[in-house]
């Protein structure tokens, strides 16, 4: 802001010397008023549409009651010309910005950033709902699959393969950009995974990691505990033994489930029932956090087959069906 003030009393000083027609009152009344704090008491969006001048934006923010006394600002700009350039865009005015301040901010364009978080966990079923209610964007039908077919892939199949993250956009961005950035970042991470995974894991192709990495993700309530989760699963796939986790079953019964799996769920015959399948699902169950694709490519040294849930998160792992069985009493069935 100095530089501004140090231009901007250049640049008066020198048409001062020009036009010697400014008074000093007004040019002292000019300056305070480009520091003075806007009259706002709290944080509010304007946008500048296409076409909008200079001074349609001093009468808006008058109508808003930003500023009172507009022609001081329209000397403002005639003492400082380049101020008046102004960029469209949606902008959030916040308490204590000063005049000076929202100027220079329409004239380089600091539109307001929007952000959303695309949880680990979700499906791209929630992840839709949740881009199909951003404000200010540009929606785009089956976005996940429309980005997928642009980078090459004709699967039909966009489950797992966007990253959880925060993404950011700005007023107007078409929602594609955010999915690409998303699809794109879940490609690097699972190359890396696979790139650096443990040897002799049972798992053919970085498609199949990115699955195991979601089943993982899905039986995780505690972080530290993943690596264990991967190892259950990884020592059952080397036994030959089926993966029997309850995420895949739920996943398989869409929208029949209501939050119990019942017991025609377990025998039925469904792609991701691994109580009847052998090996992985088909397709991934949900989105992998980065810590996920790591525990299924490094799964922990240890020779546990089985764990249950203590109702608090964790876990009891166990290594033979006795020691598992107790488990279950002690925190399933005793419930």
């Amino acid at each position: 802001m100095k530089k501004f003030i140090i231009a901007f009393t250049a640049a008066i000083f020198t048409l001062l010397t020009l036009a010697g027609g400014v008074s000093l009152w007004t040019y002292n009344t000019v300056v305070d008023f480009s520091q003075s704090t806007l009259k706002l008491e709290q944080a509010q969006d304007i946008e500048l549409k296409r076409g909008t001048s200079f001074y349609q934006l001093v009468s808006l923010l008058e109508q808003r009651a930003l500023i009172s006394d507009g022609w001081k600002l329209k000397i403002l700009v005639k003492l400082h010309p380049e101020l008046a350039k102004i960029r469209t865009g949606l902008y959030e005015i916040k308490p204590g910005e000063t005049v000076s301040g929202l100027l220079e901010k329409f004239n380089q364009g600091k539109e307001k950033v929007f952000a959303v978080t695309l949880v680990e966990g979700q499906s791209i079923k929630e992840w839709t709902a949740i881009l199909n209610t951003l404000p200010h964007t540009e929606a785009t039908e089956d976005v996940f699959n429309l980005v997928l077919s642009e980078q090459g892939d004709d699967s039909g199949l966009p489950e797992g393969k966007f990253y959880p993250d925060t993404y950011h956009y700005r007023a107007g961005d078409n929602i594609k950009l955010l999915v690409t950035q998303s699809y794109n970042k879940m490609q690097q991470e699972l190359e890396a995974a696979w790139a650096g995974r443990a040897d002799n894991l049972p798992l053919k192709s970085p498609y199949e990691l990115l699955i195991m990495a979601s089943i993982i993700e899905k039986e995780t309530g505690k972080a530290s505990e993943r690596p264990w989760i991967s190892a259950v699963f990884i020592n059952r796939l080397n036994k030959g033994m089926r993966l029997q986790t309850d995420p895949t079953v739920i996943y398989g019964m869409g929208e029949s489930y209501k939050g119990d799996i019942t017991r025609k769920a377990l025998r039925e015959m469904t792609p991701f029932n691994t109580y009847r399948i052998n090996g992985l699902t088909p397709t991934p169950i949900a989105a992998p956090s980065g810590a996920a694709l790591l525990a299924a490519a490094h799964p922990a040294e240890v020779n546990y087959l089985y764990f249950v849930s203590k109702n608090d998160g964790s876990h009891i792992f166990s290594r033979t069906l006795v020691e598992h069985n107790r488990a279950v009493n002690k925190y399933q069935r005793n419930r």
